[in-house]
């Protein structure tokens, strides 16, 4: 079953027991990300380590084409 297909059960379930109405799926992901990112920098601060990831690195690497160093 996926994610959406028990979205609309619980939608259903949620309606004819007059609850409220679940979350849709992926809604807050985008929230979640960005809290873990922030944690990982205030813990990189108080490690006395800059706050900079290497993901920008990392991805820039991966999208660069091929030829480029």
């Amino acid at each position: 079953m996926t994610a959406i297909e028990q979205y609309l059960i619980d939608t259903y379930r949620a309606a004819q027991h007059g609850d409220p109405m679940p979350p849709p799926p992926g809604r807050d992901d985008v929230a979640v990300l960005r809290a873990v990112r922030a944690e990982s920098q205030f813990r990189a601060v108080l490690a006395g380590r800059p706050a900079t990831h290497h993901w920008r690195w990392t991805l820039a690497r991966l999208f660069r084409p091929a030829g480029r160093c």
